[in-house]
């Protein structure tokens, strides 16, 4: 009993949590990382990477998310980090609004052997032309190596002649912090 309290005891406190949502097209179960809000921060070749610090783990939903919500949008990143690390590159594409882009991050994350995400606080959303977007800092790391990012999310709002897949959130794009910029980008 002893020895299954103590792991217990060690993820509570570090506030990692799993959610698994099943997939209806594939039948299979994909493992979704929650928010985290704690970062220790790993050196880079570069330069350090540190998340903001927030001693408080996030609190999970209580019933559904409206899908108009910003915390929607954190579920698009948490969903597409979980596919990431699971190196299913096609499926995460999906959650962005352009494939092609989608394919150009792809290969850059790839290229620099970076296959995490740990996630930051999700910015207050602003409204622009028709559009909602939203901000999350990020850090794609693999061992010791950190790169920074913003994920910048967006949906249209509910206009006329707007389609079901403008309305819902989607990667916009990642933009890497300035003094992360992958070589060649």
């Amino acid at each position: 009993m002893k020895s299954i309290i103590a792991p217990l005891a060690f993820l509570a406190a570090a506030g990692c949590q799993q959610q698994t949502v099943s997939t209806s097209d594939t039948g299979q179960d994909e493992v979704a990382p929650a928010n985290i809000a704690q970062s220790a921060p790993i050196a880079n070749e570069a330069a350090s990477v540190t998340l903001p610090v927030n001693r408080t783990p996030l609190a999970e939903p209580k019933g559904a998310i409206d899908p108009k919500s910003v915390e929607a949008a954190g579920q698009v990143v948490q969903h597409y980090g979980a596919l990431i690390e699971q190196s299913r590159f096609a499926e995460a594409a999906k959650y962005w609004g352009d494939a092609g882009a989608a394919g150009d991050f792809a290969k850059q994350l790839q290229s620099r052997g970076l296959k995490h995400l740990e996630i930051g606080d999700l910015g207050e959303p602003e409204g622009a032309a028709g559009s909602i977007y939203a901000t999350m800092p990020v850090a794609f790391y693999a061992g010791s190596k950190r790169s920074a990012a913003d994920v910048i999310l967006r949906r249209v709002n509910d206009v006329p002649g707007s389609t079901e897949a403008q309305r819902r959130w989607h990667i916009e794009r990642i933009d890497w912090k300035a003094s992360q910029l992958p070589r060649g980008g």
